[in-house]
């Protein structure tokens, strides 16, 4: 080694060690030099720490059913078993925006009226019988239903019927834990007084009409709190007359119909169905989303996973990650994710890929 590559050499270690020295005399005021982490921080492309994952409800149900056993609706409060992500253990996230879990009601079992700031959906899958009320109004929950209970808005859940009711829910726990906005409040009573019959905000919101005073901003979370599977379907039967998308099948979004917005302002909510033997051609977006089966069979390509899904099925597809999904049979998929709070930020990308 010549003099000049030898000085060189004890010139940068002697740079590194100046460096590392002064950095650990700044971390005792708190600092951090930002050339640092400037690469994690802005990044060329979106880096999460999301990883793909399925729950197959089949291997699932039987922990689901086994909390019946050992905890009552009443003591646990929701006794739901949470989905969480594999790379975020502990946090109780399926995505780092939403949280996902899989609540069980028992005959004769009512979990106690509460409100919160956070805004939740309910997704039912197995049973009948049971019932969410909000605000005054019950709903008969039947499977398929996509249900709301909007931020600070009172709720409870019962089972009238004769078997367990196992619904999906979806939250916006990890968004509100993230703004330190979280509030709960417990109501008087277990059960709701009923205010108004069955049915009522459906047929003063839900069928393109509205009251005459009604006016609400973009950002209100709407007033259907029940989105029926039956009218999904029909819905979706209906466009599937005509050429399925390339990337997505034949999707369309829930929405407030007085606004056309999202109908809550963190979270969105999709269905799509894909006819039998259709291919996606993959398809990438900004918003980490999670899937479920309500229909039909198939597989969904996360990235480099493989995951073969049926009925009940739930998977998530992290940020930015390529999705191809394939029918086996006429599937109809339900999904959420935070897209409208990306989109009010104006940070939401998508790219359909060849």
């Amino acid at each position: 080694m010549d003099m000049q590559a030898s000085g060189t050499l004890a010139n940068d270690t002697g740079v590194r060690q100046a460096r590392a020295d002064f950095y650990e005399r700044i971390s005792g005021d708190n600092m951090t030099p930002l050339w640092e982490v400037l690469g994690a921080l802005v990044p060329k492309s979106p880096r999460t720490p999301v990883a793909p994952a399925l729950w197959r409800y089949d291997e699932v149900r039987g922990h689901v059913m086994e909390a019946g056993r050992l905890i009552s609706a009443e003591e646990a409060e929701r006794r739901v078993l949470v989905l969480e992500n594999p790379a975020l253990r502990g946090n109780s996230s399926i995505t780092q925006s939403l949280y996902a879990g899989l609540q069980l009601i028992l005959p004769g079992e009512v979990a106690p009226a509460h409100r919160h700031t956070q805004s939740a959906l309910r997704l039912v899958l197995d049973g009948e019988g049971a019932y969410t009320a909000v605000d005054g109004e019950r709903t008969t929950m039947r499977r398929g239903d996509f249900i709301i209970t909007p931020s600070w808005t009172w709720h409870d859940h019962g089972n009238l019927g004769t078997e367990p009711v196992v619904w999906l829910d979806g939250l916006d726990i990890p968004t509100l834990r993230f703004f330190d906005a979280g509030f709960a409040e417990h109501g008087s009573q277990a059960s709701q007084q009923t205010a108004r019959p069955e049915g009522d905000a459906l047929a003063r919101y839900g069928h393109n009409m509205l009251p005459m005073d009604l006016q609400q901003a973009p950002s209100d979370p709407t007033k259907v709190f029940v989105y029926p599977f039956a009218q999904t379907r029909e819905a979706l039967e209906g466009i599937a007359r005509t050429e399925p998308d390339a990337h997505v099948g034949h999707k369309l979004r829930y929405v407030n119909p007085a606004t056309g917005a999202s109908p809550m302002p963190t979270i969105g909510a999709f269905a799509q169905l894909l006819p039998a033997g259709f291919a996606t051609r993959a398809y990438r977006s900004t918003d980490a989303t999670v899937y479920v089966c309500l229909e039909g069979q198939g597989s969904a390509q996360v990235g480099e996973e493989t995951y073969a899904f049926g009925p009940n099925d739930i998977f998530v597809v992290p940020s930015w990650h390529a999705l191809r999904l394939q029918a086996e049979a006429q599937t109809i998929l339900f999904s959420f994710s935070d897209r409208p709070m990306q989109q009010a930020l104006g940070l939401w990308r998508e790219e359909k890929m060849q």
